[in-house]
């Protein structure tokens, strides 16, 4: 079976523009995120059968998965079309995996609080291409010049000699 010559094309397009759109986000942060929700969703309330016996993990803890859940797959979505709350959308997945761990069912059983922690990582360390200098691009750092009297530290590199605005 071969594709046809248009439809060859037409895929390739697809394909260059996903890469583009995916180059524009953390789309890996949000990816992460995602599958991170779903096993926090389907542990406490599937019915795992094994050979014939049945291990039911729906407790007192459904609802709860249910709402870290669906916040987990909203946080998600939001990596991938609202990138620049990414820093909000980190910080708040790895808060509610780690919240997870005691409330839901140790986190799905780990299957969903370690991608968490991996896709809210990711979404904190996430910059846009934009942002990145060039490899070898150096900062001109020759204006500043760092001495004892001023080590960069301080506010002042001297005191102001009448007290100034800050000793009233």
């Amino acid at each position: 079976m071969t594709i046809p010559d248009e439809w060859h094309e037409g895929l390739s397009r697809a394909r260059l523009r996903f890469q583009i759109w995916r180059d524009a986000r953390p789309f890996w942060a949000g990816l992460a995120t995602l599958s991170a929700g779903l096993p926090i969703l389907y542990f406490p309330y599937a019915h795992l059968t094994w050979g014939s016996l049945t291990l039911a993990l729906s407790t007192t803890a459904g609802g709860a998965s249910l709402v870290i859940g669906v916040l987990l797959a909203v946080l998600g979505l939001t990596l991938w079309f609202q990138q620049n709350g990414r820093v909000f959308a980190g910080i708040a997945t790895i808060l509610v995996s780690l919240i997870a761990l005691p409330l839901a069912n140790f986190g799905g059983l780990l299957l969903g609080t370690l991608p968490g922690l991996v896709g809210g990582s990711l979404a904190c360390a996430w910059t846009a291409l934009d942002d990145v200098s060039p490899p070898g691009d150096f900062l001109d750092t020759s204006d500043e010049f760092v001495t004892a009297e001023n080590d960069g530290l301080s506010i002042f590199s001297t005191a102001p000699a009448d007290g100034g605005h800050h000793a009233q």
